[in-house]
C-alpha cells in the first residue's frame, strides 16, 4: 500500500453536535439501528421457516434484508463510535476496507433491486409464464450474480485505493469512510480516481437504474390496462413496497452524491 505518509484519518462525524445533543443523537441512532436489525432478522427467519412465504418475491426480499443487515453493520457501529467520542481516529487500512465494503454491498443492493423489479415485471406483465420462468434455478442464479458482480467489480476501486498516496489533510468530514472524501485526501492520481469512480458507476448504478425504469414502465402500462379500479389497486399493491424502496435508495444516492 502506498500510504507512506499517513497511518490514520480523523473522522469528524457531526462536529456541530456535541454534549447533550450528541447523547440524544447517539441514542436515537442506536434505537433505530437495533429495531432495524430485529426487523430484518425477523424477515430472514420468517421467510426461511414459513412454507407459504417460499415464493420468488419473498426470496428476494430475504436477500434484501441480508444486504441491509450487512450494510448497517459496516456503517452504523463505527458511526456510533464517532458520535460518542465526538470524532474518532481510524487507520488507513480500516478506512479503505470500510469504503470497499460500503460500495460493494451498496452495489449488490442496487442489482438486487433491479432483479426484484424484473420479478415484478414478470409477475404482473406475464403472469402465465411467471412460475416457469422464475424457477428456483433462476432465482439462485440472479442472487449469486448480484453478490458476485457487486463485490468483484468494486474490487477495481479497492485496488486503486491501495495505490493512492495520502499526504494530508488527515481529516474526513464525515461519519464513515466513503469514496468521495478520498478524492479530497489523496495527493496523487486525483483526476484518474474521479474518472475511475464514474466508469465503475455505469455498470454498478446507472445501468441497473435504467433497467428498473424500463421494468416499471411496462408494469404501469399493464396496470393502466386493467379495466377495474379494484384490480388496478390490487395489482399495484404487489409492487408498491418495492417501488418505495427503489425511490428511497436512488433518492438517497442523488441527495448525497449529486
Amino acid at each position: 500500500m502506498s500510504n507512506r505518509t499517513v497511518s490514520e484519518f480523523l473522522l469528524l462525524g457531526f462536529p456541530d453536535v456535541v454534549g447533550f445533543r450528541a447523547i440524544i443523537l447517539f441514542s436515537v441512532i442506536l434505537v433505530i439501528y437495533t429495531m432495524t436489525l430485529i426487523i430484518n432478522t425477523l424477515v430472514l427467519v420468517l421467510v426461511t421457516i414459513k412454507p407459504q412465504l417460499h415464493s420468488p418475491m419473498y426470496f428476494f426480499l430475504q436477500q434484501l434484508s441480508l444486504v441491509e443487515l450487512m450494510f448497517l453493520t459496516v456503517v452504523v457501529p463505527n458511526m456510533l463510535r464517532v458520535i460518542y467520542l465526538e470524532g474518532a481516529l481510524i487507520s488507513v487500512r480500516s478506512c479503505i476496507l470500510q469504503a470497499y465494503l460500503y460500495c460493494a454491498i451498496g452495489c449488490t443492493e442496487c442489482h438486487l433491486l433491479t432483479v426484484m423489479s424484473y420479478d415484478r415485471y414478470l409477475a404482473i406483465c406475464d403472469p402465465l409464464h411467471y412460475r416457469p420462468i422464475m424457477d428456483t434455478r433462476l432465482q439462485n442464479f440472479l442472487v449469486i450474480y448480484c453478490w458476485v458482480f457487486g463485490f468483484l467489480v468494486t474490487q477495481i476501486t479497492l485496488n486503486f485505493l491501495c495505490q493512492l498516496h495520502f499526504c494530508g489533510p488527515y481529516v474526513i468530514n464525515h461519519f464513515f469512510c466513503d469514496l468521495a472524501p478520498f478524492v479530497e485526501l489523496t495527493c496523487s492520481h486525483k483526476a484518474t480516481f474521479q474518472l475511475m469512480i464514474l466508469i465503475v458507476a455505469v455498470p454498478l448504478i446507472v445501468i441497473p437504474f435504467i433497467l428498473v425504469i424500463i421494468s416499471y414502465i411496462y408494469v404501469f402500462i399493464t396496470i393502466l390496462g386493467i379495466s377495474s379500479a379494484k384490480g388496478r389497486r390490487k395489482t399495484f399493491s404487489t409492487c408498491s413496497s418495492h417501488l418505495t424502496v427503489v425511490t428511497m435508495y436512488y433518492g438517497t444516492l442523488v441527495t448525497i452524491y449529486m
